[in-house]
């Protein structure tokens, strides 16, 4: 008897002692763009933002390292606190706006009956910590919708990190930028 007891007793404690094992204690988020250096302006046009796509493993909030070039793990005291399609999103809107001094930069597709003047696009490949370095590849695409010109590149850049959750996030926070400026090029290249 008391060892059923003991037994139920223990079996009811497992799912608090999981659910307290997967409790993260830091969350981070890209930092928005501070004041940028070099700044047109392209006011009279909107630009239109589709959500950034990013590989299937960073869905998850963990932030992801890579331990080989086919293995990933996650980090466990750290977590993203949001979605990283979503913050990489954001950013760029709020990079591309004060870069061009232009308030009308949305996410695409909006709700409005206007098209934009200019779609960008941007899908990531591999956005990730790996031996002291964090690395974004990608492509990119932006286009002038009343003229049908584009402008698309692939863009890889490597930066260090110290490894800790804090020293990734800035490292990815950093190279995000030079993606920015590369993508804010396109845009005038269209001009």
């Amino acid at each position: 008897m008391k060892k059923m007891l003991w037994k139920s007793i223990v079996l009811s404690l497992l799912p608090l002692l999981f659910a307290g094992c997967s409790l993260k204690s830091h969350y981070y988020v890209l930092s928005n763009p501070s004041a940028v250096t070099a700044q047109q302006n392209l006011r009279g046009l909107s630009i239109g933002v589709e959500q950034v796509e990013v590989p299937k493993y960073l869905f998850k909030r963990e932030i992801a390292v890579a331990d080989s070039s086919s293995e990933v793990s996650f980090l466990p005291d750290a977590a993203w606190a949001e979605d990283l399609d979503a913050g990489l999103s954001r950013r760029l809107i709020a990079y591309l706006q004060k870069r061009f001094d232009q308030p009308h930069v949305y996410a695409y597709p909006w709700e409005l009956e206007k098209q934009p003047d200019i779609k960008v696009k941007v899908q990531i490949s591999r956005f990730i910590a790996q031996r002291g370095k964090v690395y974004l590849d990608a492509s990119w695409e932006v286009k002038d919708l009343k003229r049908g010109k584009t402008v698309a590149k692939l863009f890889h850049k490597e930066v260090p990190t110290d490894g800790t959750a804090r020293g990734i996030v800035a490292a990815m926070d950093r190279v995000f930028g030079y993606l920015e400026e590369e993508i804010a090029r396109g845009v005038l290249q269209l001009r």
